[in-house]
């Protein structure tokens, strides 16, 4: 064992975290340690590395096991080494080593002292040992595996964002290579290449890893072990996240069968003791049966207590085919060009997953979608389009000054303070927690509050950056259903393959400064990129291996907007093109009202009330469906008479 947890119980204030946990930590295992938000996971691992003392148990650890912690607090570390500096850190022994050879060395030459010579020998032999003539390559590979360009190893540390510092600080704690590495949400601030090169490295590494992420596509490929904190208890489970989830459904189809068995079994013999405790020939075995269900080891119901956010995007519009036309877009920071004279088209129903390397401009391609950065070329919206941004860093998009109500009121969504107040009660926020200030929320909670104001909005085309940071796995799954049943359109940026792989029906990367479309899921791309990766090597060829289910769009022609022509115009082709304008209004008001119609049907089937009364609830259900269908086939005509209007209004002009 190298490190672990023998009997301990750990309370944060008046909360137990954990109660009576014994843990043991083996050298290789590859450990992820899951639980809800708020359940105590990165506590725990404080408790491990003997930040915080249990108040019953003890913390094991091997006489010679060393230990590396990645946690979010490092971020408060500054200085002004390179980060070049700051990673080989990690060397402070051959550090040491090269200063006393150097001075050894000076006095050598002074004396010639025979004692001098041999321990300038040992020590050479020593730092040849701890591969100190090859650190600084060492270092150099690590930070450019997790994302670092040569030109930036000898800047600052302190010029670097926040993700940018942890990936240093990551890079350091693997070159320490501690017999245990513990990693809290070390993805968090990875793109995708550089999580791809994360998990190369740690597949192979030599220590044993525990780690905390609500990265399930990570998980799975990583960890040979799943350990949950749940209900202050430790389930263990031996494989990765995939199977623990079956195995954890088992557990818990098995529970509840032993559960009711045991409940009927109890019912029967207390039946049996109402029946005879007052008959005399019957009474001792009344008695012996009461006896032994007192010392009877009751089995728990199974009740899964978790977090459950209710998220549910409305659509209030129905857009038109076309949501945003980007035309000869370029960008450039200074000399670094981001994108030239490229374009990309966002059609209805599009779920497009913006992804690749940081630094590429996946954000920023986003920010020019929503309109907060400034750029060369054309931006046009579609016909009706209702946009709402949900923002990568929280602080760019929530005012910190503002209570959690206040932050909704500012939605403008027109709702009152007690469907705000219900509202904030499906994203876990109740009672007083409304009444807190944003400054002190934690990052779950910050995400929780900007997911509010996004579904508040009724927008038909949401814009979301990273939205499953600081979410747990639940969580995220939850977020993933409701994006599905979105009617809407979405571009997101994200580096969750699993988010990804659930989400997109479209991928766009930015390669060589231009938009690169592929229609198709995330699976589908990441073949396709693998064959053409594959042909490119076979032929070095870079145009080679290119399937027909991608589609490089560099230019795409906007949705023309009217103008007024001082033409002759058919008189017949005028009337025909208001006729339909006519009808193309009317159905927009009719879909509103109806839409509006079957939101509150939707919200009475909700109501656990309208249950009781049958007839009711079988009239509620028949006019929901009767809408349902009516709105179905409304929305096609609408689509038909779009399409109509957009025709004439181009033979007009």
């Amino acid at each position: 064992m190298l490190l672990g947890l023998q009997n301990v119980t750990f309370e944060f204030g008046a909360r137990a975290i954990v109660e009576d946990a014994t843990w043991h930590i083996q050298p290789n295992e590859r450990i992820a340690l899951i639980g809800y938000n708020g359940t105590g996971k990165s506590t725990l691992l404080k408790v491990l590395t003997r930040q915080y003392l249990p108040s019953k148990g003890t913390v094991e650890q091997g006489r010679e096991t060393t230990i590396g912690f990645l946690h979010q607090d490092l971020l408060s570390f500054d200085t002004e080494d390179s980060i070049l500096e700051v990673a080989m850190g990690a060397f402070e022994r051959v550090k040491q080593l090269e200063k006393e050879i150097e001075a050894i060395g000076l006095e050598l030459e002074k004396t010639g002292d025979e004692n001098l010579a041999i321990e300038y020998s040992e020590k050479l032999h020593e730092l040849d040992v701890l591969g100190g003539y090859n650190i600084h390559h060492k270092t150099e590979e690590i930070l450019q595996g997790l994302g670092f360009s040569n030109e930036s190893l000898s800047k600052p540390y302190k010029q670097f964002s926040g993700g940018w510092r942890m990936r240093v600080l990551l890079a350091k704690m693997i070159l320490m290579a501690p017999d245990v590495l513990l990693l809290d949400e070390p993805t968090n601030h990875l793109d995708l290449p550089s999580i791809e090169w994360l998990e190369k490295y740690l597949q192979h590494y030599q220590g044993a890893v525990v780690m905390v992420s609500h990265d399930r596509y990570f998980l799975d490929r990583m960890v040979n072990k799943v350990v949950e904190l749940y209900q202050q208890k430790l389930h263990f489970y031996t494989g990765n996240y995939s199977y623990y989830e079956t195995e954890k459904a088992l557990r818990v189809e098995i529970q509840q069968k032993a559960y009711e068995n045991q409940q009927d079994y109890i019912r029967q013999n207390e039946r049996f003791v109402e029946r005879f405790k007052a008959k005399a020939s019957k009474a001792a075995a009344a008695q012996s049966i009461v006896k032994r269900l007192e010392k009877l080891d009751r089995i728990e119901n199974v009740e899964i207590e978790r977090p459950n956010m209710r998220i549910n995007f409305i659509v209030d519009k129905q857009p038109g085919r076309v949501l945003c036309t980007l035309k000869n877009i370029s960008k450039s920071f200074g000399d670094l060009k981001i994108m030239e004279n490229t374009g990309a088209e966002i059609d209805r129903g599009d779920k497009i997953a913006l992804i690749g390397a940081n630094g590429k401009g996946k954000s920023t391609l986003l920010r020019i979608i929503v309109g907060n950065e400034q750029f060369t070329g054309d931006r046009v919206w579609g016909h009706n389009v209702e946009e709402s941004f949900y923002a990568q860093h929280q602080l760019e998009a929530l005012n910190i000054e503002n209570t959690v109500l206040d932050e909704m009121r500012e939605s403008r969504s027109g709702k009152t303070d007690l469907e705000l107040r219900s509202l904030l009660g499906c994203f876990l926020f109740s009672g007083d927690d409304v009444d807190k200030r944003i400054k002190v929320l934690s990052g779950g909670e910050k995400a929780r509050v900007a997911l509010a104001k996004t579904i508040v909005s009724k927008a038909n085309f949401l814009m979301l950056d990273e939205p499953t940071n600081h979410l747990d796995i639940h969580s995220v799954d939850l977020l993933i259903n409701a994006l599905n049943n979105y009617e809407g359109s979405l571009v997101f940026v994200s580096h969750d393959r699993h988010f990804v792989s659930k989400i997109a029906n479209k991928i766009w990367e930015i390669e060589d400064h231009k938009i690169v479309e592929f229609k198709g899921t995330y699976a589908e791309w990441e073949e396709w990129k693998a064959r053409r990766e594959a042909a490119k090597k076979a032929e070095g060829n870079e145009n080679k291996g290119k399937e027909t289910k991608s589609v490089i769009k560099e230019e795409v022609k906007p949705v023309p907007a009217p103008t007024e022509k001082n033409t002759s115009i058919d008189k017949e082709l005028k009337k025909e093109y208001q006729k339909n304008k006519n009808r193309f209004q009317q159905i927009e008001e009719k879909l509103a009202v109806l839409n509006k119609r079957k939101a509150e049907l939707e919200t009475a089937m909700a109501d656990p009330g309208n249950y009781a009364n049958k007839e009711k609830f079988q009239q509620t259900e028949t006019d929901y469906k009767n809408i349902s269908t009516e709105l179905s086939s409304l929305n096609k005509e609408y689509e038909i008479v779009f399409e109509k209007v957009m025709e004439l209004e181009e033979k007009l002009n």
